[in-house]
């Protein structure tokens, strides 16, 4: 018998290469480059390189392609989008707040939300108290007095009444919000300038008022007519949104400072001049706005005694790095399907387990 032909019986071993595709995440905004070439070992990521935030149609269209998004506070995540995003699994936030995300509608969608909480807490806490020392102590105004040749024009090198502040030491500090930041912020005023420190929140902090010798109020309304500081520390919900308005300001003492880093609509804007213009309170540091960024004619640039800041709450170097660590620690975890370690919307947990299988 002829023996078969050898090529008739070979077998043809074709090495199939199963290429495993990478989850798609949109970033919409720059981070850090270290941060984005670890975060593309795992996703294909596709980074917004504009200093402006992507208009709302462009995040449309980018999250109906993505399982991922990486947003800031500009960043409206409705429920439009949210329900337009048939493989969006995950939405890692780099902010602490995360009143643009539609909360609701992400879980109940299956959508994991994450924040960069406890990372910039010293950092927004010096801020704070950047802006009260600058409105206390009356710094931009007098730095205008040198520059502007003021000071030159008196022809007075010193005069006991000249750009009179505020000291700090025995005065009463007011937290509203004793959370983390409103907690460095209560430390710093009780240990570092000898103020006394009282505090109102929806929680009461047994332990904390024994370790920092804080005082609690059981309503808004007694904290801000006891105190000559106000420092705000919430987020912006529904119960906050025009916490303090027109009646509440009123109540403040006219040698008072008003201090906001928290969220702009947590004060009412027009209340708020209003109080500066006819004297309510004697001055105010504002990080925060209704509707950012403000134009250079916003009312409250008028005022002398009220110091502006751009949002730069947590716009530290270190600040900012730690918050993009956070956001791809959010990004590892869930795709190894794990709980992110700083999930907002835990009960997402029961409508569906984490990762992208």
């Amino acid at each position: 018998m002829k023996p078969l032909e050898s090529n008739a019986y070979n077998v043809i071993k074709v090495k199939v290469v199963v290429e495993i595709l990478k989850p798609k995440v949109f970033v919409t905004r720059e981070l850090f480059d270290d941060i984005i070439a670890k975060m593309s070992e795992l996703y294909e990521v596709e980074v917004w390189d504009k200093y402006y935030h992507p208009p709302y149609d462009v995040l449309l269209s980018k999250a109906r392609e993505v399982d991922a998004l990486v947003t800031l506070l500009t960043d409206k995540v409705d429920c439009n989008l949210l329900q337009s995003a048939p493989k969006l699994r995950i939405v890692a936030q780099y902010a602490v707040g995360f009143d643009n995300v539609d909360l609701e509608c992400a879980t109940k969608l299956g959508i994991y939300v994450t924040n960069t909480p406890d990372v910039i807490s010293d950092t927004v806490a010096e801020l704070t108290w950047a802006l009260i020392l600058a409105v206390a102590k009356r710094i931009l105004e007098s730095d205008s007095f040198v520059r502007q040749g003021e000071w030159h024009r008196t022809g007075t090198p010193w005069h006991p009444k000249m750009m009179l502040g505020t000291e700090l030491k025995g005065k009463v500090l007011g937290i509203v919000g004793l959370g983390r930041i409103g907690t460095r912020v209560a430390k710093i005023g009780s240990l570092g300038f000898g103020m006394k420190v009282i505090y109102y929140d929806i929680v009461r902090y047994k332990e904390k008022e024994g370790i920092l010798g804080v005082e609690y109020k059981s309503s808004l309304e007694d904290l801000l007519k006891e105190s000559d500081i106000v420092s705000l520390h919430v987020p912006l919900t529904k119960d906050t949104y025009h916490m303090i308005n027109e009646e509440r300001l009123k109540l403040m003492k006219k040698t008072a400072i008003l201090v906001n880093t928290a969220r702009g609509a947590v004060v009412d804007t027009q209340a708020l001049v209003k109080a500066l213009k006819e004297g309510w309170i004697a001055g105010a540091g504002i990080d925060v706005f209704e509707g950012e960024p403000i134009p250079g004619d916003h009312p409250l640039t008028q005022f002398k005694n009220v110091v502006l800041v751009p949002h730069i709450g947590s716009a530290t170097l270190e600040g900012r790095y730690r918050m993009a660590q956070v956001v791809l620690e959010n990004l590892i975890a869930f795709y190894e399907g794990r709980k992110p370690p700083t999930l907002v919307n835990e009960s997402v947990l029961n409508v569906r387990p984490p990762g992208f299988k």
